[in-house]
């Protein structure tokens, strides 16, 4: 049931972010309601401790991306909403290949449009002047600003979490 849910939760955010560059709060929200619903009617406080923790692990972890505007709030909720319904050890493994896909990808756009060393720049001045970066991949008024549909790193780092799982 958990996997079909997953499947169906991601299915539709990734349509919805690369049309709209929205994840839908119709999508995410229910998704978790029902998943601390589906725990705790199958295994109890046990179910409920487990859909609960992964929850809160998966708010955790793009929390700080999304307070300092490198994600917005559908990707952190889309990322709970895995935690609610895998638990922590399987959105702690999706966010970590989601980061590291997210990060080849924004590499790939940044040396395809050029802007991989002035990016690279601009973030050392911003830590070495303790200056945090607005948004993802996003450049200076003389170039347009670049992002990706962060639903698409997420859903590949939740895939291959299935595939480690099954195949482990």
């Amino acid at each position: 049931m958990s996997n079909i849910a997953l499947i169906l939760i991601l299915t539709i955010s990734i349509i919805t972010d690369l049309r709209s560059r929205k994840i839908l709060n119709i999508v995410t929200l229910p998704a978790i309601l029902v998943a601390l619903i589906y725990h705790t009617f199958t295994s109890g406080f046990q179910g409920l401790s487990f859909s609960g923790l992964g929850f809160l692990v998966g708010l955790g972890l793009l929390l700080i991306p999304f307070l300092m505007g490198g994600v917005g709030a559908g990707d952190v909720k889309l990322l709970a909403a895995i935690g609610a319904w895998k638990g922590t050890m399987f959105v702690l493994y999706t966010g970590l290949f989601a980061g590291v896909i997210g990060g080849l990808i924004s590499i790939f756009i940044l040396l395809k449009n050029k802007k991989l060393g002035f990016t690279l720049k601009s973030m050392l001045f911003s830590v070495l002047f303790l200056k945090g970066t607005k948004g993802s991949l996003q450049f200076t008024s003389d170039t347009k600003s670049v992002s990706i549909p962060y639903a698409i790193p997420i859903a590949i780092g939740s895939f291959l979490t299935l595939l480690k799982v099954i195949y482990i």
